[in-house]
């Protein structure tokens, strides 16, 4: 088996240039490992001000993310003949040129607007969307949980099912 050659000679070169490509790398090393530890560190405080300010959304997609760490993306898509596209410009081109062709319409000289019809909704429907709602939610920014509204009864489903419709078909909301 042939011994691999070493990428320099150790005959010629001389150990001033071995000692400074090392001490290159060692510095270089430190430099990324300094930065990835900032990177970190600032990720943790912005997860910490999330929880602070009770931002859970933003917290738990943070810490979502840093579990699953750098996902790299790549920037390619294929044009019309199949070849590779890397450019931003080229990318962004192939883009209009496929959504132009996707949303022409041809032949279609007016397009007349649908009209819109109130629909009310039966009390079957009603029934069956109040079924839907989960518990153990937080109440939305009327600050009415969906509890109040499934353990109503029939009272309640039948006087909630005529305001919706009252409003649905006035256009407006009551005042209280």
């Amino acid at each position: 088996m042939k011994e691999r050659k070493p990428w320099f000679d150790k005959e010629d070169s001389n150990q001033s240039s071995i000692d400074n490509i090392n001490n290159v790398r060692h510095e270089a090393t430190r430099h990324f490992r300094n930065k990835e530890k900032e990177y970190l560190k600032a990720k943790m405080d912005e997860r910490q001000t999330n929880g602070k300010f009770r931002n859970i959304r933003d917290l738990c997609s943070g810490i979502s993310d840093f579990k699953e760490g750098y996902q790299p993306g790549t920037n390619i898509e294929k044009d019309e003949k199949g070849d590779l596209v890397t450019g931003s410009n080229s990318i962004l081109a192939r883009w209009i040129n496929h959504f132009s062709q996707l949303f022409s319409v041809h032949g279609v000289s007016d397009i007349r607007q649908t009209e819109i019809y109130s629909r009310t909704t039966s009390a079957c429907e009603f029934e069956m969307a109040i079924g839907k709602l989960k518990r153990q939610k937080s109440p939305c920014i009327d600050q009415f949980p969906a509890e109040i509204i499934k353990a109503g009864g029939r009272t309640i489903h039948s006087e909630t099912h005529e305001l919706i419709n009252s409003i649905w078909n006035k256009e407006e909301l009551p005042v209280e």
